[in-house]
């Protein structure tokens, strides 16, 4: 499975309709994205607190009201430049795609959940967090399951504990628990190895690794038996998967 992280673009242009639309063009079903709330509730597809980053604008963006969000503009590279999108909007204009969707502040918990019903996304959005709080408040106010996967801590205590977990103890730390996201590395920790990919699949999880942009470290993955790839380097990920015969994805 192929992720592409905030869609797909050389040039800078991350989280943007043109970023995600390139993604779709090269076959990457599955988009990466972010969303947080503006300071009168509007639900944007953006990845850091404040503007200053990627935006000719600066302010925290939950400071900031939604007409002031949009006036904004995404700077990328040759003068290149796009409003940030409304999460909406991305999944309008990408109606057969799925989003895997990272819940960034809690602000934006109420409107995420608002959207995923009023839309009827159930089926198109895995719901994560580095926050299990953030993630788990999502789902609780949604009418049907949807697909999600583990915070931070929640993942950190499988990759520790392992097979220590006593089976009750592991069912409730996984419920409602689909997916595994994690870093191959954190800090001087190696996350993903044969036996971390093993133990995910045993529990009925899938693996999915972030940010992978080189060949030689997708390759490296893919034989653990990960099951899901997140990249900034989308081309360079269908590259490899075509290479193994795995291409187009099923």
């Amino acid at each position: 499975m192929a992720f592409a992280h905030r869609g797909f673009s050389l040039n800078g242009l991350e989280n943007t309709l043109t970023a995600f639309r390139a993604a779709w063009d090269l076959g990457i079903t599955h988009l990466e994205t972010d969303v947080r709330a503006t300071h009168d509730g509007a639900l944007v597809a953006f990845h850091d607190d404040r503007l200053d980053r990627v935006t000719d604008r600066s302010g925290l963006l939950a400071e900031l009201a939604w007409a002031e969000v949009a006036a904004a503009r995404i700077a990328g590279s040759a003068g290149a430049s796009e409003r940030i999108p409304l999460f909406a909007d991305l999944a309008e204009d990408l109606p057969d795609a799925r989003f895997n969707v990272d819940v960034k502040s809690a602000d934006a918990v109420v409107p995420f959940a608002e959207t995923i019903e009023r839309m009827r996304l159930h089926d198109r959005v895995l719901v994560t967090s580095f926050s299990d709080a953030r993630r788990r408040a999502v789902l609780a106010r949604l009418s049907r399951p949807v697909a999600s996967s583990a915070g931070m801590r929640t993942a950190a205590a499988f990759r520790l504990l392992g097979g220590s977990i006593p089976a009750a103890a592991g069912r409730r730390l996984l419920r409602d628990v689909d997916a595994l996201q994690v870093p191959e590395r954190y800090g001087a920790v190696r996350v993903v190895t044969a036996r971390f990919v093993e133990r995910a699949h045993a529990a009925g999880l899938q693996v999915h690794v972030w940010t992978v942009n080189a060949a030689e470290d997708m390759n490296r993955l893919l034989d653990l038996g990960v099951d899901g790839l997140v990249s900034d380097r989308t081309d360079v990920l269908r590259a490899v998967l075509e290479a193994r015969g795995a291409w187009p994805m099923a």
